[in-house]
């Protein structure tokens, strides 16, 4: 499918986005949404509480849930435990096609987040010097897709590297401790494990990290429009600010992550792009190149439609609206 139709499909939104932003909202008495060190923007957002100032009048309580990693944020929206969600687009694109009912009317930002990473005096100078090693990486995450797509850069698969299934965090530490050779990293532990431990990036590829996506359930989607497009201008000020203060926003991220400010600040301001928000052809053609490796890794089951995942995924109109007001 060519990708101006994927962006017509993701425009209309399919049956879903028809619904009109126009219409009454219902009342919604709780807002549950997520907060993560690898989305500064959510750091700043929760830190102003300016979600909270949004909804004070209809007296709606917002909630946060901290996400560890994409898989965490995925299984959250999955299960019904909130509402909005953010996670790395391939990610997202691997629960949507795997039946997790979502879709992603924002981007808040996009970041080099993911590399592969080798203590400083590791002997692994090549992708193909992974063949047969130990490598850390947290399933359904962007790192963990970043490392196959790298495996498979070089001819290698999942199959050629004995996997290590860790938390973001909990890789670091492996990596660290010698139990395992290398780790796909996630930003600021990765940002960390290079400024505090002396970590090498083995391999970097900005094309291979996939956005940063904002999923909200279906349901919630359908069944409060405005308020869903309350939460994305809340995002769309975060970012604003986030943009035009990146080191008062590194400030926040250490406070919340528990990192040095010079860890925070190689994540913000030198691995973190807030300049597009809305989701365009740009995001349609990045998954439209990752998603082969989701069918030959056989993370999705034969005969998965992934064009029609990703059409099924992007949904244009809340953006769209916000910057036409702007």
């Amino acid at each position: 499918m060519q990708r101006r139709s994927l962006l017509q499909l993701a425009a209309s939104g399919l049956a879903l986005s028809a619904l009109p932003l126009s219409s009454r909202a219902a009342n919604l008495e709780e807002l549950r949404l997520d907060y993560a060190y690898y989305s500064p923007t959510s750091l700043v957002l929760r830190h102003f509480g300016w979600l909270e100032e949004a909804f004070k009048a209809e007296g709606t309580r917002v909630k946060w849930v901290l996400s560890a990693g994409s898989n965490r944020a995925l299984e959250y929206l999955n299960a019904n435990s909130i509402d909005i969600g953010s996670s790395a687009g391939l990610a997202a694109l691997l629960a949507k096609a795997n039946g997790t009912p979502i879709r992603t009317p924002y981007i808040y930002s996009r970041p080099e987040w993911t590399a592969l990473v080798v203590p400083k005096n590791s002997p692994i100078r090549t992708l193909a010097d992974l063949k047969g090693k130990k490598v850390a990486a947290t399933k359904g995450t962007d790192p963990y897709l970043f490392l196959l797509r790298s495996l498979q850069s070089v001819g290698l698969r999942r199959s050629d590297i004995e996997h290590v299934a860790l938390q973001h965090a909990d890789g670091r530490a492996a990596l660290e401790q010698g139990r395992v050779d290398a780790w796909a990293g996630l930003d600021p532990h990765m940002a960390a494990a290079e400024l505090e431990g002396g970590a090498r990036l083995l391999y970097r590829n900005v094309s291979f990290n996939t956005y940063g996506f904002l999923n909200v359930r279906e349901e919630f989607l359908a069944k409060y429009p405005q308020q869903t497009a309350r939460v994305i201008a809340a995002y769309e000020k975060a970012r604003l600010w986030t943009r035009a203060n990146p080191s008062e926003a590194s400030k926040i991220l250490a406070s919340e992550a528990k990192v040095s400010l010079p860890v925070a600040l190689l994540q913000v301001k030198l691995r973190s792009d807030f300049s597009n928000p809305q989701p365009s052809n740009e995001h349609l053609k990045a998954l439209q190149l990752a998603a082969p490796i989701l069918r030959e890794e056989a993370l999705v089951k034969p005969g998965t439609d992934l064009n029609a995942a990703i059409a099924g995924l992007i949904d244009t109109r809340f953006a769209q609206q916000l910057i036409a007001r702007a």
